[in-house]
């Protein structure tokens, strides 16, 4: 059986995590856009690229490539304390209780140690690495390529990228790795891999680009990945995946594996959000992705027939935000968008990649389609919409919402936690566990929809909806993705 692994930590419980269940896994503008073969992301100003043609050609090395891009990448190590209370069988024990006084938990503490890769982005210490390789620690340490060993702190963890941004400090400048547009990379392309697989130390492997746009793999939320077949094992998570100039293509995340090991099916994360994540960790300490205010279907084989395409791809314009990038744009429900910024459109996942590595207030081109006729505009992409606004409330008073946490779901709060943008209601974002609300059964996350057969679109309606008569009414809410009714308390 095949698994998704993520690539990267070795030690603790970050070895051979599975990421799906069924499938276990070992991570210019111009008048039309492009036509390209599937899954790739063309660019203009390509430059003509050949084979060897010469036996000296044939036996160049990559050492100068390794040379200078080497230096930038580290070893992360990160140390997590895992509490845990070992509870005696005779802790309930009627005479054993009396003789130990009662006190038969005993407090323990284990401690998980888990090793990855990184790169350094900053000549001032700025790293970047795959989140899951130091989620949940309580210390972390880089360990440069010269052997020298300093203490890193977080800037900023993401895991709907499965990135995530430290800062070390060091009294010299460092080398660092150049982003590179991979826009401008190719199927075939040579690319060289650079970790610390199975702690074994730096270690450098070659291969091609296998792929580009990958977006079915499933890792993270904006599934878009560099496809290669450079050797990538357990330990090279976070590391760097260059071209052949030294410039990072990618993160290191994840690989298909019957086996755990490589199997020539590595994943990265392209450059381009690398760089955004890392623009937002330094500047804000967080990350704001801009969105076009739209809620798409991709349109599949079936689809394009029911539209009268030609063919597969791009993004149906199922919702479209009042107001929004997209409104204002001019494109209409029932649009069907085919490119972004020079970029082709196959599916989703590859407009909300698209979209989510611009920076709010960036005006990008839009191609879309409507009634089969092509048309051309311009988007002024924009952070998620704070409209209507959070209205943070805790419910208190005698009914089941009693202890509960909650805040008026909107685009930038759905954004933050990875929900429909389109969502309607009030989201639980807290339970108080003394509460009634948590012995009702209400859970962080929770959507809710319904009061007593009324709608509930904001936090001061929830409020208004308890009458404090104590009388059980019907509760609709929504949780991961989906709808459950219960009479509760009001």
């Amino acid at each position: 059986m095949t698994s998704l692994i993520l690539a990267a930590a070795i030690g603790g419980a970050l070895v051979g995590v599975p990421l799906t269940g069924a499938a276990m896994l070992a991570a210019k503008d111009s008048q039309s856009v492009p036509t390209v073969a599937t899954g790739v992301i063309p660019s203009a100003g390509l430059v003509e690229k050949r084979p060897p043609t010469t036996r000296v050609e044939a036996s160049a090395s990559f050492a100068p490539v390794v040379r200078s891009a080497a230096p930038a990448v580290v070893n992360v190590y990160s140390r997590k304390i895992v509490r845990q209370e070992w509870r005696s069988p005779f802790a309930d024990d009627p005479i054993f209780g009396r003789l130990f006084g009662g006190q038969m938990g005993v407090p323990r503490e284990r401690v998980e140690n888990s090793l990855g890769s990184g790169v350094i982005v900053r000549s001032d210490g700025v790293v970047v690495t795959n989140n899951h390789v130091v989620d949940g620690a309580d210390e972390l340490r880089v360990v440069l390529s010269d052997r020298r060993e300093f203490p890193a702190k977080l800037l900023l963890a993401d895991p709907r990228t499965d990135l995530a941004v430290l800062k070390f400090d060091v009294p010299e400048e460092l080398p660092t790795l150049a982003f590179a547009d991979t826009r401008a990379a190719e199927v075939g392309d040579m690319v060289l891999a650079i970790g610390n697989p199975f702690g074994v130390g730096q270690t450098v492997t070659s291969g091609i680009i296998s792929a580009l746009a990958r977006t079915d793999v499933g890792v993270t939320d904006f599934s878009f990945f560099v496809q290669t077949d450079a050797a990538i094992n357990p330990g090279n998570s976070g590391g760097a995946l260059v071209d052949m100039k030294g410039a990072l293509i990618g993160v290191n995340t994840a690989i298909f594996s019957r086996s755990g090991g490589s199997q020539g099916v590595g994943f990265a994360i392209p450059s381009e959000m690398v760089r955004r994540v890392v623009e937002g960790a330094v500047s804000d300490g967080r990350v704001i992705r801009p969105w076009a205010g739209i809620r798409g279907q991709t349109v599949d084989a079936d689809v394009a027939r029911g539209l009268n395409l030609p063919k597969p791809g791009g993004v149906l314009i199922a919702a479209i935000e009042q107001g929004g990038p997209a409104d204002r744009a001019g494109l209409r429900r029932g649009d069907v968008v085919i490119g972004l910024g020079g970029a082709q459109i196959n599916d989703d996942q590859t407009l909300r990649f698209l979209a989510a590595t611009r920076r709010p207030g960036e005006v990008v081109d839009i191609v879309w389609l409507r009634n089969g006729q092509q048309q051309r505009g311009k988007v002024k992409l924009e952070a998620p919409s704070e409209t209507p606004a959070r209205d943070p409330k805790t419910v208190a008073g005698q009914n089941s919402f009693a202890g509960v946490s909650i805040i008026t779901i909107n685009p930038a709060v759905a954004d933050e936690r990875g929900l429909d943008p389109f969502s309607k209601g009030v989201l639980v974002v807290a339970v108080d566990r003394a509460g009634e609300a948590a012995r009702a059964g209400f859970q962080p996350g929770d959507l809710i929809l319904e009061i007593a057969g009324k709608p509930i679109s904001n936090s001061e309606e929830l409020i208004r909806a308890l009458p404090s008569s104590g009388r059980p009414g019907q509760v609709t809410i929504e949780r991961q993705g989906k709808r459950i009714s219960a009479n509760l308390l009001l």
